[in-house]
C-alpha cells in the first residue's frame, strides 16, 4: 500500500490559492481514479482508497493546516503500518517557475513548512515528493501574501497542464518506482555549448532544490 499526500490548507477560502497545489494535484487524482466522492475523515485528514494497478493507495488531504501537515501524516502512516519509502508528498514549490514540476526520491524541506513537519513526524527524508512550481512573490508582497493569493487566468492554465502531466507521473511512481518517473516525468537537461567548447547544464538537477515557503 502507498500513501500519497498532497499537502494544503482546509477550507474554501484558500481553495484555489497556490499554496493548494497539493490538495489539486490529489483531487484530479482522485478524480482519474475515481474516486473523488469518497473522501472520508480520518486521522485528521480526508482520505480515499483506490488502486493503482495492483496496488492499494490513500490519498490524502491532511486537514491541519499546512505547517501541521505532518499530525495528520505520521499517524496514518502508523495506523495502517507503512514504511517511509511508501509515501509520496505533493507540494508547491516557490523556487522553480509557475507550472513547472519536479520529481524528487529524498531530500530536505528547503524551507518548506508544511515538508518541515512531514519530516519531524516520519523522522527520515526518505520518500518521494512531486513539486509543482508556483514562482516567486511579486516586487513588494511578502510570501505568505504570495503562498495565499490566486493564480491568474494565464498561470491557472500553467498549473492545470502540470497537473495533468503529473497524474500518470505519480501513477508510474506507484507502479514503477520513482527512478522512472524522475527519468521519465522530470524535465530533461538543456546542454548549451560554453566557451570552451564544451556543454555546460543548465537543468535544476538538484536533490534537494530549496524552497523558502512560509505557512499558515
Amino acid at each position: 500500500m502507498k500513501i500519497i499526500v498532497g499537502l494544503g490548507n482546509p477550507g474554501t477560502e484558500y481553495a484555489k490559492t497556490k499554496h493548494n497545489v497539493g490538495f489539486m494535484l490529489a483531487d484530479a487524482l482522485a478524480r482519474k481514479l475515481g474516486v473523488d466522492g469518497d473522501f472520508r475523515l480520518k486521522q485528521d485528514a480526508l482520505i480515499a482508497e483506490a488502486r493503482i494497478g495492483a496496488e492499494k493507495v490513500l490519498i490524502v488531504k491532511p486537514q491541519t493546516f499546512m505547517n501541521e501537515s505532518g499530525r495528520a501524516v505520521g499517524p496514518l502512516m502508523d495506523w495502517y503500518k507503512l514504511a517511509v519509502d511508501d509515501l509520496i508528498v505533493m507540494h508547491d514549490d516557490m523556487d522553480i517557475p509557475v507550472g513547472t514540476v519536479r520529481i524528487r526520491k529524498k531530500g530536505s524541506a528547503g524551507g518548506h513548512n508544511g515538508m518541515k513537519s512531514v519530516l519531524y513526524h516520519v523522522q527520515d527524508e526518505h520518500f518521494a515528493r512531486v513539486r509543482i512550481g508556483i514562482g516567486r512573490p511579486k516586487p513588494g508582497w511578502t510570501v505568505v501574501n504570495h503562498v495565499l493569493s490566486k493564480f491568474d487566468d494565464e498561470e491557472q492554465k500553467k498549473i492545470d497542464e502540470a497537473i495533468a502531466y503529473l497524474v500518470p507521473a505519480v501513477e508510474c511512481i506507484v507502479t514503477s518506482g520513482v527512478d522512472l518517473a524522475m527519468n521519465r516525468y522530470n524535465p530533461k537537461k538543456q546542454r548549451h555549448p560554453s566557451s570552451k567548447g564544451k556543454s555546460e547544464d543548465k537543468s535544476d538537477n538538484s536533490e534537494n532544490g530549496g524552497n523558502e515557503n512560509e505557512v499558515q
